[in-house]
């Protein structure tokens, strides 16, 4: 029986989110990797949309023909959802990789892997659910949270996370589960994003200025970045 689904972690009280990322932000970076790569995809599925703020926010910048799916085995969030729905966005109760006739053109495994106890046999199965897919995966190891006693204790409380990722472990993942990996970059949500706490505030002008420096020391050292992969 397939459990260890992203949206098996949106049951639990209040929806507990799975990342403090804005869907509008999120939805900014998709934008980016498919401007870059210059795709237009005609269908996009969201496998685990939560509350489906992603591809509400996703959709104001598809082409008009572009439909977009949102799935997830949560009853509590499709209920959510399904007042967002217009005829060119869809959101379904459903495990899409039991879906037989399931397949779409893009596919957004968004803040995913990390939770998952097996993630191969759950990238194994998408595998063939769509022509591409875009994967956006917490970067969590890096020295400073190793250096701090409850570094990495706080994505996995805060968040569910049972597995810790750098650039090069999330891209070898997906190559041992048998996908093609085309493009990928950071995503800095560190510096992107506002914030209130005064110990985000202090590092964010050393991580903005090691990043512009050199991008892969900056994250292997101070962290607060994800990284959005395409693949086939």
């Amino acid at each position: 029986m397939l459990k260890d689904t992203k949206a098996d972690l949106v049951t639990q009280p209040a929806l507990k989110i799975r990342c403090d990322c804005p869907a509008f932000w999120k939805a900014q970076q998709i934008e980016r990797m498919l401007k870059k790569q210059n795709l237009s995809p005609q269908t996009i599925c969201d496998v685990g949309c939560e509350i489906g703020e992603v591809l509400v926010e996703l959709q104001k910048g598809m082409r008009d023909d572009c439909v977009l799916w949102g799935y997830d085995t949560s009853p509590e969030a499709i209920a959510l959802c399904t007042p967002k729905a217009n005829e060119r966005l869809h959101f379904k109760l459903a495990d899409l990789r039991q879906e037989q006739d399931g397949f779409f053109d893009l596919l957004l495994v968004l803040d995913f892997i990390e939770h998952l106890e097996d993630c191969f046999d759950f990238l194994r199965a998408l595998k063939s659910k769509s022509q591409y897919k875009l994967f956006h995966i917490s970067l969590d190891i890096s020295l400073q949270t190793v250096l701090r006693p409850n570094g990495l204790l706080y994505p996995r409380d805060a968040y569910g996370h049972l597995y810790y990722y750098t650039k090069e472990t999330a891209l070898r993942t997906l190559e041992d589960a048998g996908y093609e990996v085309i493009d990928y970059f950071y995503t800095r949500k560190a510096l992107d994003l506002p914030t209130d706490q005064l110990k985000r505030k202090i590092v964010r002008l050393p991580r903005k200025w090691l990043f512009n420096m050199h991008q892969d020391l900056a994250v292997r050292i101070l962290g607060g970045c994800g990284l959005l992969v395409l693949a086939k």
